[in-house]
């Protein structure tokens, strides 16, 4: 198994957990923290396969900013940027404003949406033989 594959395969893993069914020992906070890792690895996986080692970090903005030096970045994903909140705020209980079953379902289909976009990349790239994708600049 290639590295970034790895990732990816650990984004949906991640992605798996933060579906889990909420009761009362399970707090929104802990579910939309596993979709944000989700969105991270697969962020992160897409980096490694365009030839690049991700930053040690926990924002999605940075990732994205660097993943946009490789491809056009959809809207739909921008907003995940939205979920980098949870990566370490949430695990502090009592220092942030309540996360609501809204903000959930959002993290969720953000998750959902980065994965599937990241290996959509993937497989358009490795179809035209570019796996080490050149800068966009580069290539236009």
């Amino acid at each position: 198994m290639e590295r970034y594959e790895s990732w990816i395969e650990r984004a949906k893993s991640s992605y798996e957990i933060s579906k889990t069914a909420i009761n009362n020992n399970i707090f929104y906070e802990d579910l939309c923290y596993q979709s944000q890792q989700a969105v991270e690895k697969a962020l992160k996986g897409l980096l490694i396969f365009y030839g690049i080692d991700p930053e040690y970090t926990h924002n999605i903005g940075l990732l994205l900013n660097e993943l946009e030096k490789f491809t056009e970045i959809p809207e739909d994903i921008k907003l995940a940027t939205n979920v980098t909140k949870y990566a370490v705020i949430t695990r502090y209980p009592g220092e942030y404003d309540e996360i609501t079953k809204e903000d959930y379902k959002e993290s969720l289909k953000i998750a959902k949406d980065c994965i599937e976009w990241s290996e959509n990349k993937i497989k358009e790239n490795i179809e035209k033989g570019t796996k080490n994708a050149k800068l966009k600049k580069d290539v236009l």
